[in-house]
């Protein structure tokens, strides 16, 4: 469970910060619901407690898996399908489950499926969405300035 305050990484949003812990009534179902504001503070979101572990919301990793998740942008990556569809498929759901290395997956086979042929609008736009949430996890952790980690993972 997490508290007030506590940073968290939200699937396909990123670094979130929980601002409390409301009650809500959902066609006539009262439940408990994380209040998260994103990084950007732009955009909030309400997540079930009950289900906030099956979503993906997740703590932030250490400053060692940081170090860790560096090096593994290094390493090549693997091309994924060669059909688009199917490609864009496995990359979304690696993106739902929120797993850093997952996350990292997607940046890495996109940056390779980009180098060689290019990419499309939609993988263009997830490989983004992708980098922003690497890049905000790991300049939050380290407490570095999210350029310099951008330039580490591009």
């Amino acid at each position: 469970m997490f508290s007030v305050g506590d940073l968290v990484c939200y699937p396909m949003h990123g670094v979130g910060t929980v601002e409390g812990i409301v009650s809500q009534n959902v066609l006539g179902v009262t439940a408990d619901y994380y209040s998260l504001r994103f990084a950007n503070g732009k955009m909030t979101a309400l997540v079930p407690v009950g289900t906030a572990e099956k979503v993906g919301l997740r703590p932030l990793i250490g400053a060692d898996e940081c170090k860790e998740v560096l090096a593994y942008m290094e390493q090549p990556g693997e091309r994924g399908s060669d059909n688009w569809n199917q490609r864009y498929r496995d990359n979304m759901e690696k993106m739902r489950r929120g797993s850093v290395y997952d996350v990292a997956d997607v940046v890495k086979c996109l940056r390779l499926r980009e180098s060689e042929k290019g990419l499309s609008a939609g993988e263009r736009k997830m490989l983004a969405t992708a980098k922003m949430i690497i890049a905000g996890e790991l300049s939050t952790v380290l407490g570095v300035e999210l350029s310099s980690i951008e330039e580490k993972i591009c």
